[in-house]
Protein backbone atom coordinates (compact mmCIF):
# COMPACT_ATOMS: atom_id res chain seq x y z
CA UNK A 1 0.00 0.00 0.00
CA UNK A 2 1.16 3.29 -0.56
CA UNK A 3 0.28 6.85 1.04
CA UNK A 4 -1.57 9.35 -1.06
CA UNK A 5 -2.69 12.94 0.01
CA UNK A 6 -6.39 14.40 -0.93
CA UNK A 7 -7.15 17.33 -1.22
CA UNK A 8 -10.53 18.35 0.85
CA UNK A 9 -12.52 21.71 1.36
CA UNK A 10 -10.91 23.23 4.01
CA UNK A 11 -12.56 22.63 7.38
CA UNK A 12 -13.93 19.46 6.23
CA UNK A 13 -10.95 17.14 6.53
CA UNK A 14 -13.06 15.57 9.74
CA UNK A 15 -15.94 14.99 7.63
CA UNK A 16 -14.58 13.55 4.97
CA UNK A 17 -12.43 11.39 7.25
CA UNK A 18 -15.87 9.63 8.57
CA UNK A 19 -17.40 9.40 5.56
CA UNK A 20 -15.01 8.09 3.83
CA UNK A 21 -14.26 5.08 7.17
CA UNK A 22 -18.29 4.36 7.11
CA UNK A 23 -18.19 3.84 3.53
CA UNK A 24 -15.23 1.55 3.35
CA UNK A 25 -16.77 -0.53 6.26
CA UNK A 26 -20.27 -0.28 4.15
CA UNK A 27 -19.12 -1.35 1.04
CA UNK A 28 -16.28 -4.26 2.58
CA UNK A 29 -13.54 -2.38 1.38
CA UNK A 30 -11.08 -2.77 4.18
CA UNK A 31 -8.28 -4.30 2.10
CA UNK A 32 -7.88 -1.71 -0.23
CA UNK A 33 -7.40 0.94 2.79
CA UNK A 34 -4.88 1.63 5.36
CA UNK A 35 -4.49 4.40 7.97
CA UNK A 36 -6.27 7.80 7.13
CA UNK A 37 -4.45 10.52 8.70
CA UNK A 38 -5.32 14.35 9.55
CA UNK A 39 -2.27 15.87 9.95
CA UNK A 40 -1.99 17.54 13.34
CA UNK A 41 -0.11 18.77 15.92
CA UNK A 42 -1.00 19.87 19.80
CA UNK A 43 -0.97 23.58 20.61
CA UNK A 44 -1.30 25.08 24.68
CA UNK A 45 -3.27 27.82 24.54
CA UNK A 46 -3.82 30.19 27.46
CA UNK A 47 -7.81 31.12 27.84
CA UNK A 48 -8.67 32.91 30.67
CA UNK A 49 -5.87 32.06 32.78
CA UNK A 50 -6.02 28.16 32.17
CA UNK A 51 -3.84 26.04 29.98
CA UNK A 52 -5.97 24.18 27.17
CA UNK A 53 -4.42 21.91 24.78
CA UNK A 54 -5.95 22.08 21.37
CA UNK A 55 -5.01 20.66 17.61
CA UNK A 56 -3.65 22.44 15.02
CA UNK A 57 -3.90 21.55 11.09
CA UNK A 58 -0.19 21.23 9.64
CA UNK A 59 -1.77 20.97 6.02
CA UNK A 60 -5.44 22.63 6.36
CA UNK A 61 -7.40 21.18 3.64
CA UNK A 62 -5.50 17.98 3.21
CA UNK A 63 -5.68 14.25 4.43
CA UNK A 64 -3.11 11.41 3.66
CA UNK A 65 -4.48 8.08 3.27
CA UNK A 66 -2.57 4.54 2.85
CA UNK A 67 -4.79 2.71 0.20
CA UNK A 68 -4.07 0.34 -3.25
CA UNK A 69 -4.41 2.43 -6.15
CA UNK A 70 -7.36 0.56 -7.57
CA UNK A 71 -10.18 1.97 -9.57
CA UNK A 72 -12.92 1.33 -7.37
CA UNK A 73 -10.95 2.81 -4.48
CA UNK A 74 -9.94 5.80 -6.18
CA UNK A 75 -13.68 6.48 -7.26
CA UNK A 76 -14.80 5.58 -3.98
CA UNK A 77 -12.68 8.54 -2.20
CA UNK A 78 -13.11 11.06 -5.00
CA UNK A 79 -16.89 10.70 -4.87
CA UNK A 80 -17.21 11.70 -0.98
CA UNK A 81 -18.55 15.19 -0.48
CA UNK A 82 -15.81 17.79 0.49
CA UNK A 83 -13.18 16.34 -1.78
CA UNK A 84 -11.76 17.71 -4.68
CA UNK A 85 -9.05 15.64 -5.89
CA UNK A 86 -5.83 13.73 -5.12
CA UNK A 87 -2.57 15.72 -5.64
CA UNK A 88 -1.21 14.24 -8.91
CA UNK A 89 -2.50 13.87 -12.71
CA UNK A 90 -6.24 13.95 -13.26
CA UNK A 91 -6.11 9.88 -14.02
CA UNK A 92 -3.36 8.83 -11.65
CA UNK A 93 -2.67 10.45 -7.97
CA UNK A 94 1.18 10.39 -7.26
CA UNK A 95 2.02 8.40 -4.02
CA UNK A 96 4.23 10.15 -1.46
CA UNK A 97 7.76 8.89 -0.84
CA UNK A 98 8.32 6.49 2.51
CA UNK A 99 10.60 9.42 3.65
CA UNK A 100 7.84 12.06 3.34
CA UNK A 101 5.67 9.50 5.41
CA UNK A 102 7.88 7.94 8.05
CA UNK A 103 8.94 12.48 8.40
CA UNK A 104 5.26 13.47 8.72
CA UNK A 105 4.57 10.10 10.92
CA UNK A 106 7.49 11.32 13.29
CA UNK A 107 6.30 14.75 13.17
CA UNK A 108 2.65 13.61 14.17
CA UNK A 109 4.00 11.44 17.10
CA UNK A 110 6.56 13.97 18.49
CA UNK A 111 3.37 16.25 18.67
CA UNK A 112 1.82 13.90 20.79
CA UNK A 113 4.69 13.64 23.33
CA UNK A 114 5.63 17.03 23.48
CA UNK A 115 3.37 19.77 22.89
CA UNK A 116 3.95 23.23 21.44
CA UNK A 117 3.30 26.09 23.60
CA UNK A 118 1.77 28.98 21.62
CA UNK A 119 3.90 32.20 22.30
CA UNK A 120 0.32 34.73 23.42
CA UNK A 121 3.37 37.69 23.24
CA UNK A 122 5.72 39.12 20.85
CA UNK A 123 9.12 41.37 21.92
CA UNK A 124 8.39 44.64 22.57
CA UNK A 125 4.87 44.28 22.80
CA UNK A 126 2.56 46.43 25.32
CA UNK A 127 1.31 44.21 28.02
CA UNK A 128 -1.07 44.40 31.03
CA UNK A 129 -0.46 42.56 34.62
CA UNK A 130 -3.67 41.13 35.36
CA UNK A 131 -2.55 38.78 38.28
CA UNK A 132 0.08 39.27 41.38
CA UNK A 133 1.04 41.97 43.45
CA UNK A 134 1.94 44.47 40.00
CA UNK A 135 -2.39 44.28 38.75
CA UNK A 136 -2.75 47.02 36.19
CA UNK A 137 0.59 47.89 35.84
CA UNK A 138 1.60 48.54 32.17
CA UNK A 139 4.52 47.34 30.76
CA UNK A 140 6.23 46.66 27.82
CA UNK A 141 7.95 42.82 27.06
CA UNK A 142 11.90 42.41 27.18
CA UNK A 143 12.64 38.97 26.65
CA UNK A 144 9.83 35.63 26.59
CA UNK A 145 11.05 32.29 28.11
CA UNK A 146 8.76 29.80 26.13
CA UNK A 147 9.66 26.67 27.86
CA UNK A 148 8.90 27.77 31.18
CA UNK A 149 6.01 29.84 30.13
CA UNK A 150 7.47 33.18 31.21
CA UNK A 151 7.93 36.86 30.14
CA UNK A 152 10.55 39.25 31.41
CA UNK A 153 8.47 42.33 31.52
CA UNK A 154 9.92 46.15 32.00
CA UNK A 155 7.53 48.42 34.03
CA UNK A 156 8.39 51.72 35.71
CA UNK A 157 7.50 51.37 39.56
CA UNK A 158 8.86 54.89 41.24
CA UNK A 159 9.52 56.57 37.80
CA UNK A 160 12.20 53.97 36.91
CA UNK A 161 12.19 50.72 34.77
CA UNK A 162 11.95 47.70 36.61
CA UNK A 163 12.21 44.40 34.83
CA UNK A 164 9.82 41.75 36.72
CA UNK A 165 9.18 38.30 35.23
CA UNK A 166 5.89 37.06 34.92
CA UNK A 167 4.31 33.81 33.54
CA UNK A 168 1.89 33.72 30.11
CA UNK A 169 -1.26 33.49 32.64
CA UNK A 170 -0.64 36.95 34.80
CA UNK A 171 -0.47 39.75 31.05
CA UNK A 172 -2.93 40.73 29.02
CA UNK A 173 -2.01 42.38 25.55
CA UNK A 174 -2.73 45.71 25.63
Amino acid sequence: MNWYVVHTLTGHEQKVKKILEKLIKDKGMENLFGRILIPVENLIRLRKGKKVVEERRLFPGYIVIEMEPKDEALKLVSSIPGVTHFLGTRHKPTPLDKEEVENLLTQMEESKQKVVTKIPFTKGERVTVIDGPFTDFVGTVEEIYPEREKVKVIVVIFGRPTPIELGFHQLKSF
